[in-house]
């Protein structure tokens, strides 16, 4: 993986990206995340430098999923997340760190909105369950 410096004016946000992703990572595949895949999109945009695209089998997984990342960050590097949305409904939540965008989504919510598709200039890595 690309050493990634991202800047921040926050105190509380970590500028290692590298760091960030193996938290958020090891957190969806604790609670058995599907086709986790990394899109590098710094090239791309200046929104932020990482998606990371994973789905859940039910409501019920894909809460556990968002869960167990923001657990999982937070224990690890003492960080909350920006922003989320979708933790109501399930069916796709976004968890913002700033320098990496977390996207768990239904299958089928995953397969309509196509991220991967939409982004296709993006360096793609499929990440495989340690």
């Amino acid at each position: 993986m690309t050493h990634s410096q991202f800047q921040t004016d926050s105190p509380d946000k970590t500028t290692d990206s590298n760091l960030l992703l193996d938290a958020i990572i090891e957190g969806l595949h604790e609670k058995k995340a599907k086709e986790v895949k990394l899109l590098d999109v710094r090239e791309l945009t200046t929104l932020t430098d990482y998606f990371v695209i994973c789905h859940g089998t039910s409501e019920t997984q894909i809460r556990a999923l968002a869960n167990s990342v923001m657990e999982k960050v937070k224990e690890t590097l003492r960080e909350n997340v920006w922003k989320q949305e979708g933790m109501d409904s399930r069916r796709w939540i976004i968890l913002d760190y700033v320098n990496v965008v977390v996207h768990i989504f239904s299958e089928e919510k995953r397969e309509y909105y196509g991220i991967e598709r939409m982004w296709n200039d993006a360096v793609i890595s499929e990440i495989e369950d340690k």
